[in-house]
């Protein structure tokens, strides 16, 4: 069956990924309506918003949903779009500053791990690859539909990015530091742990959140260069990236001083620009299990 549903849909996608860009956004704005009048996922959606900002009322948290609605149809149409985008073309679209925090841990024989986030469109972050001559690489999680994942891993490695399950990280990472190959290892930092994965909670927007520790364990791995992919969106279809550096040795950086770094880089994200984060997930589902781990010792619950 998934098979042809995959035969469906991709012909369709890859008619719509022909088009030019103000075509596409127009199909944005035409899709904006039905997602905005069928409420994708609303419930889920306010009630995120009400627990990350308890001190807005609903009438704001109403517009962001709204706001986010636009963003995430553009987001569809731009993922589409890379399919058929050209290097030239994405290099206008999301733009990088500080670029040389990375070009010169490379001279200094430093690999570097740069963590994002599901926030403004993540799907462009693979494009990095197309500044520097190191190589880079995705850390992904498989999807369920096995043609949806095919397709996904298409479009990521579209300008050069190795795609690596998360499961085959760290042999990935041991493989390449053998080869003395210099990489980038991009990592999404802001999905929630499986439960019997979890290691750390913290106050996260104002919640108590369990936080992946995979960043902070393979940058002490690597003892490399660990940054902050800042991503804003200045226009609509245009993105900025601010390489933000850790500013401490990895090394001797104290346990968990680096994934409260970056949680902190991604929170100062999201209160300036809510609506581009992704909303639509379960991003607390794991609060009932948080006495529990409290009484079993798990750091950040004490």
């Amino acid at each position: 069956m998934d098979k042809i549903t995959y035969y469906i849909w991709y012909p369709l996608i890859w008619l719509i990924s022909l088009l030019p860009f103000p075509v596409l956004y127009a199909l944005s704005d035409f899709l904006y309506w039905p997602v905005s009048i069928i409420g994708y996922r609303k419930k889920i959606i306010l009630t995120n918003l009400k627990k990350a900002f308890p001190e807005k009322d609903d009438h704001w948290r109403k517009e962001i949903l709204h706001k986010f609605y636009h963003h995430f149809c553009d987001l569809f149409v731009e993922t589409v779009k890379l399919q058929h985008m050209s290097k030239k073309t994405i290099m206008k679209r999301i733009t990088f500053s500080n670029i040389e925090v990375m070009e010169k841990a490379f001279e200094n024989g430093q690999d570097v791990v740069a963590i994002m986030a599901h926030y403004g469109n993540w799907e462009y972050m693979p494009s990095i690859n197309l500044h520097f001559k190191a190589q880079g690489y995705s850390v992904y999680r498989p999807l369920k539909s096995k043609g949806f994942d095919k397709y996904m891993l298409e479009l990521r490695s579209r300008f050069g990015t190795g795609n690596v399950t998360m499961k085959n990280t760290l042999r990935k990472v041991v493989e390449l530091r053998r080869s003395s190959t210099r990489f980038v290892l991009g990592l999404i930092a802001d999905q929630s742990p499986a439960r019997h994965e979890i290691q750390y909670w913290t106050n996260f927007l104002t919640q108590t959140t369990p936080i992946l520790m995979g960043p902070e364990k393979i940058g002490k791995l690597t003892n490399g260069k660990i940054v902050f992919l800042k991503l804003n969106k200045p226009k609509r279809g245009h993105y900025h990236v601010d390489i933000i550096e850790f500013p401490n040795n990895v090394a001797e950086a104290a346990e968990h001083e680096i994934t409260e770094w970056h949680v902190r880089q991604l929170e100062k994200c999201i209160r300036e620009r809510p609506e581009l984060w992704l909303w639509s997930h379960k991003r607390w589902k794991y609060q009932d299990v948080y006495e529990k781990d409290k009484k079993d010792g798990i750091k950040g619950t004490q």
